[in-house]
């Protein structure tokens, strides 16, 4: 049984106003990482609170907006799209508590998005196909990573292209890239958007693992939540810049690639791979699918069900577009 508890309308606040006042949200320290009280937090944006399954997971909810959390874990749902926070929800004394920096550079970026300036406008899409040349990526059986990239690519520019928009790449050929020459040609490019493209593989002992994951730039002193997991850092890169964009498009093609594909949810997560750091632009690496997975892999492997995934990609972008782009 749900049990929802109205907390009331404190404080009208946006999401800019009440995150700049920290004073109203009294963060305190687990594990040396700031954290907040949920409970504080919603007040403060007029969400309603209640347990779904008490003192273990708890929903958000505000006109259609659901935010689901879990004590102890890094995964969030936001309106049923996965997202993964930079450390678990924290429990103490009965509250839960989520790390101020997802409140800082996760949550408001989906739910309030970041608009483009009047006459700016999404128009020239860069998409990367990832490894190439002498690097292979991933490789199950005589099958490259490298080569479904690449169709992947040409799959997503065909769609794009009858959608209007203008589509460059980084490679367009089997011909070797280094990782930190991607997001500079994306620049020369006059790219408004980077979409890099790959797929994953597990080790036999995993070959259940499937879905796909999208990944945008790790914020300033956040811990990255890829397979790798560089711990935190204070340093900031270009990418950085683009936080808000970041978020919301790895959000919008995320939900884009579950829903439509389908594939199973990953979640939206953080890394600091070159082609994100150094990214002038809002910019995303998918992951959009294992190829080691039996079924997952097929699927990969057959270019029917590549334009299916081509076609849902760009559903993401067209979604970030609107949400973003002022009207004429």
């Amino acid at each position: 049984m749900k049990l929802f508890l109205s907390i009331g309308f404190w404080l009208v606040l946006g999401f800019t106003g009440a995150l700049a006042a920290e004073s109203n949200l009294d963060p305190v320290q687990f594990a040396g990482k700031d954290y907040v009280r949920l409970t504080r937090w919603a007040r403060i944006n007029e969400f309603e609170v209640g347990w779904l399954k008490r003192d273990e997971t708890l929903l958000l909810r505000r006109g259609a907006n659901r935010i689901q959390v879990t004590v102890d874990s890094c995964e969030a749902r936001i309106n049923g799209v996965q997202v993964m926070l930079v450390a678990p929800v924290a429990s103490h004394n009965g509250y839960l508590f989520v790390p101020l920096i997802d409140l800082e550079k996760t949550f408001p970026a989906i739910l309030s998005p970041p608009r483009l300036p009047a006459g700016a406008a999404i128009r020239t899409i860069c998409l990367d196909p990832g490894h190439g040349g002498k690097d292979p990526g991933f490789s199950v059986r005589a099958r490259e990573e490298k080569k479904y990239t690449l169709l992947l690519a040409q799959e997503v520019r065909q769609v794009l292209l009858k959608a209007g928009f203008k589509v460059t790449t980084t490679r367009a050929r089997d011909e070797t890239l280094e990782l930190t020459d991607r997001a500079e040609i994306a620049k020369r490019q006059k790219a408004d958007l980077l979409i890099s493209l790959h797929f994953n593989s597990a080790q036999a002992a995993a070959a259940t693992v499937e879905g796909a994951e999208v990944y945008c730039l790790t914020p300033p002193g956040a811990s990255s939540t890829n397979a790798r997991g560089e711990g935190a850092t204070n340093e900031k890169y270009p990418g950085n810049i683009q936080n808000d964009q970041n978020v919301f498009l790895a959000y919008q093609v995320q939900k884009a690639v579950t829903h439509g594909a389908p594939a199973q949810d990953r979640g939206v997560r953080r890394a600091r791979f070159a082609v994100l750091r150094d990214a002038t632009m809002p910019a995303v690496l998918l992951e959009a699918g294992y190829m080691s997975h039996p079924a997952e892999g097929r699927r990969i492997f057959d270019a029917a069900q590549r334009k299916r995934l081509a076609r849902s990609i760009v559903e993401g972008i067209q979604a970030y577009q609107r949400a973003v782009q002022r009207a004429d």
